[in-house]
């Protein structure tokens, strides 16, 4: 708090410190071999994404053709996307990132005829096999982009492709075994031995094996790393295993010399294993990572599908081992849609395996723990509300004193899902229990719980999963109760706000509903954890008809004595809170009483905000404006204008002195209550922006809006005060040296030092007193070309980086007939003094190495010979202009020595001319 009356310093600088912006919209995954990144499609890019703190590092462009299918290589090098066109694009990895956009080092404009839907590369990061819609593999060479490879007779769609390069140690053979399998809409699987077309072999484009054994398409592909065994799964619901280390590939050498023909074993149908659903994707797993061999009673593989459920099989067993789901509850057949999952691969190095959901949500699993250890929201939608929570800071905490306060931020989108983050590293719970839309979210008891009301009708509380000890501080999260009695939806909650110890229950919360009526819920006996019990079913304790509209927000007072509500019939209502819990054997009452209406608002009321240390309420409104209204006598003191459409959000910051709101425009603005203007504008959103939530200790802003954009807005209001401090101490240091380096002639250093503070001024100052010391000594020139010998040393001597600034300089000075003289000497001295290619050089790439952004900006971005020409052309024309205005002066000086000679009768005739134009002395 501010003591001694001492008023605070305003917060007028908010930096955006990181978004949540959508990670994956649509499209294939791909995770590098050794577990941190992921590749992931958003509208017509690809993102590549460090997996453990969700940031990013490098986008790669498409041109605005939308990608169909992604790979990459196992050793990180390279990206190979195919588009709709469709089109084959490669990439190099950038070694460093820094958010950049990647273009393509390599580009096929028409890799297929049709569509390519699935693509794969070899576990040598060489070749890469692509299968398109027309039924159509091809195998290309990754470092040229080189077709080796085209198979053809797939009778349809390619619906999977797996590469099959044993690695087996304990096999000496001098003969490779590179395999391409294939799977298509024909329920057929191929082989094709990559290495005929080498040898020259008949038929070597044809397949070597032909599996049937499906009777619906093949999803799933994989070989073991010794090759042999092969699995497939199909949307046919079952898994078979493909025995292939009794297989002969490789024809008689009789055949070649027509003395017969040989036949060609295949692998051979192992076991067929009902999974009960449809399979979309299935692979191996191993325990160990370096066993690179595999046998019939170690082999595990996994398989997802349509259930949302990753299953590890034995399969020698035929059973389940065990089963990898994510945490949520079956509530309808939307949702059981959403969660199927539709792609998912094994990461070895890791023990992990990467299942991709139909909602574009990314889940980790681990092996070893057999838990999720990870979640990755790929498309938030709009987002409708936001809170901060803290489900680990136990009060009374002071808001600096822990680092678990705020710890999580909770997201009401576009969805029956409740989103929570972690702020630490934007690690994901999704909470399912609503069946519509969740509208509202609020916080009580400090954030250790929060309640949402959805369109539903009912309202939940939610409270943190009990934590055992030796366990992460990372939460999951459980309904503990229900409200349910609205008529309509519920679009307002507001828990109370009194925290006293951390025993205390949650107190009472209210729900604002379309339905007009406004009810107060008794809280008292709801549970703080979540054990996995069923949730406490809340009553009512009041109905109270409020509004003759939609209620769009409520807010409790921070001593739970006063409730406001905003309303669509463009009023805000205060109540006076009563409430009384259970206590000696009488049951709990609550009722709440109207003190008074703030009538102003031309629009409906979107939002109400009580003050947190003076007696006001803010209201934000369609009408444009936010008004600042008196608990006393419940009139407008103040109305804040500036947003271009409806205000949405409004809340206090810095003791109530600041007021923060958010609009339809896009915009976030900081607003001086005091002086009622706007002190900053935030932008970083291209919709309305709903949702508004500040950290306890009000340096963090989060901003939610309907472009699915959540924004970190960080207050570095201090920090910027210390560096313009820092910048104006550093300037009159630099100031002082400056002069003393006058007073002492050294004008090297001065020149060097006036181009280092970027002031122009003092360096023309400097140039004009050398030169008028030069004419006064009559001198100027005589020995010299600038007029001092000291002076043409130092351009002699000047560093790229200067002169390149200094010519900029001097292009400016030219444009003033007034500092046209000192440009032009300044001009004539460097082409005398310098050669040709040191000016040209002057404006190379690297010629502004330690500037600042402001003077880099000035370089064009076309290179430096078009820089100078732009020099050499702000120069030419201006001097021209000097040239003949001077021309003019000596023609015009002639017509009044004429004028004066007349004027005297005579008395100059037989004299020598009184006006003497001597050239030597003449300055252009």
């Amino acid at each position: 708090m501010a003591s001694g009356g001492q008023r605070p310093k305003a917060r007028t600088i908010y930096k955006k410190s990181r978004t949540i912006a959508p990670l994956h919209t649509s499209g294939s995954v791909a995770v590098s071999s050794d577990g941190s990144r992921i590749v992931t499609c958003v509208a017509e890019e690809a993102l590549l994404t460090e997996i453990s703190s969700g940031e990013l590092l490098c986008r790669f462009s498409c041109d605005t053709e939308s990608v169909t299918s992604l790979s990459l290589t196992p050793s990180a090098s390279h990206l190979v996307i195919f588009t709709a066109a469709p089109s084959l694009r490669v990439y190099d990895i950038p070694k460093s990132f820094s958010g950049q956009v990647v273009y393509p080092s390599r580009v096929i404009a028409r890799a297929h005829d049709a569509p390519v839907h699935v693509c794969t590369v070899d576990p040598t990061s060489t070749y890469l096999a692509s299968g398109s819609a027309d039924g159509i593999v091809k195998v290309w060479d990754i470092s040229t982009t080189h077709v080796t490879h085209v198979f053809k007779g797939h009778g349809g769609v390619v619906s999977a492709l797996k590469f099959n390069f044993p690695r087996d140690p304990s096999l000496v053979s001098s003969e490779r075994t590179l395999q391409l399998v294939t799977a298509s809409v024909d329920t057929r699987i191929r082989l094709f031995n990559l290495m005929a077309t080498s040898r020259n072999e008949k038929g070597a484009l044809r397949p070597i094996a032909v599996l049937e054994g499906h009777v619906s398409v093949p999803r799933g592909l994989d070989v073991t790393p010794d090759g042999k065994w092969l699995i497939s799964g199909g949307r046919d619901s079952v898994v078979i295993l493909w025995d292939m280390s009794s297989s002969s590939y490789s024809t008689d050498r009789a055949m070649s010399k027509g003395r017969g023909k040989s036949k060609t074993v295949g692998p051979t149908l192992s076991k067929t294993i009902p999974v009960m659903e449809r399979v979309e994707a299935v692979g191996f797993v191993y325990p160990e990572v370096n066993d690179l061999t595999s046998q019939t009673s170690k082999l595990c593989f996994f398989t997802a599908g349509d259930k949302g459920v990753v299953r590890i099989w034995d399969s020698h067993e035929c059973c389940v081992l065990h089963s990898l789901a994510a945490d949520s509850e079956s509530s309808g057949a939307d949702q059981e849609e959403q969660r199927q999952i539709i792609d998912a691969f094994y990461v070895p190095s890791v023990d992990t395996i990467v299942s991709v959901q139909a909602d574009q949500n990314i889940f980790f699993y681990s092996l070893k723990t057999r838990t999720r250890v990870r979640q990755l929201i790929g498309y938030n939608d709009e987002i409708v509300d936001a809170i901060f929570l803290s489900p680990h800071c136990i009060p009374p905490t002071p808001p600096t004193a822990s680092s678990s306060r705020d710890s999580h931020l909770a997201l009401a989108t576009n969805s029956s899902l409740i989103r929570i983050y972690s702020t630490s590293n934007l690690d994901t719970h999704v909470l399912s229990g609503h069946s519509e839309i969740v509208l509202s979210l609020d916080q009580g008891l400090g954030g250790r719980l929060f309640a949402s009301g959805s369109k539903d009708k009912s309202a939940r509380i939610w409270a943190p999963a009990k934590q055992l000890e030796g366990t992460s501080t990372s939460s999951s999260w459980g309904c503990v109760a229900l409200c349910v009695g609205h008529a309509e939806s519920v679009g307002s909650v507001a828990m109370s706000r009194v925290n006293i110890d951390p025993e205390s229950h949650p107190r009472f919360m209210f729900t604002g509903s379309q339905d007009r009526t406004i009810k107060l819920w008794d809280l008292s006996e709801v549970p703080l954890t979540f054990g996995g019990a069923d949730p406490l079913k809340c009553h009512s304790l009041t109905t109270h008809k409020a509004h003759d509209k939609d209620i769009n927000s409520l807010d409790v007072s921070l001593n739970d004595q006063y409730l406001a509500s905003g309303s669509q019939d463009r009023t805000a209502k205060i109540y006076e809170v009563s409430y009384r819990p259970r206590s000696g054997g009488k049951p709990p009452h609550g009722e709440i009483k109207l003190l008074g209406t703030c009538k102003g608002h031309k629009r409906g009321v979107w939002n109400v905000k009580f003050g947190k240390t003076e007696r006001v309420l803010a209201t934000g409104s369609s009408d444009k404006t936010v008004k600042l209204w008196s608990l006393e006598d419940f009139t407008c003191v103040k109305t804040f204008e500036g947003h271009t459409n409806s205000v949405l959000r409004v809340d206090f910051i810095n003791y109530g002195t600041q007021l923060v709101s958010t609009g339809s425009d896009g915009l976030v603005k900081l607003w001086n209550v005091r002086e009622e203007e706007c002190t900053a504008t935030l932008d970083n959103h291209e919709d309305k922006v709903w949702a508004l939530a500040i950290s306890t200790d009000e340096r963090t802003i989060v901003s939610g809006a309907a472009d699915s954009i959540v924004t970190f807005w960080q207050d570095c209001t201090e920090e910027d005060e210390r560096e313009r401090e820092a910048k104006r101490t550093d300037q009159v240091l630099r100031e002082q040296d400056f002069m003393n380096y006058l007073a002492l002639h050294d004008y090297r250093r001065a020149i060097e030092l006036a181009l280092a503070m970027q002031q122009p001024g003092r360096l023309l100052k400097l140039f004009k007193d050398i030169r008028s010391a030069a004419l006064e000594a009559e001198s100027y020139r005589d020995t010299s070309v600038s007029g001092n010998h000291v002076l043409d040393q130092i351009l002699r001597t000047l560093p790229r980086s200067d002169l390149s600034l200094l010519l900029r300089y001097v292009r400016d000075w030219n444009t003033n007939a007034k500092t046209s003289g000192v440009a032009q000497d300044v001009l004539y001295a460097i082409l005398k003094l310098r050669r040709v290619e040191d000016v040209v050089d002057a404006f190379g790439d690297n010629s502004l190495e330690g500037f600042n952004g402001s003077i880099r900006d000035l370089r064009n971005p076309a290179g430096g010979v078009t820089a100078l020409k732009d020099i050499v052309d702000g120069l030419i024309p201006y001097t021209q202009r000097h040239l003949a205005r001077l021309d003019q002066l000596v023609q015009e000086s002639f017509v009044v020595d004429y004028v004066l000679s007349e004027m005297d009768g005579g008395v100059f005739d037989g004299t020598e001319d009184a006006m003497d134009i001597d050239g030597t002395h003449a300055i252009l």
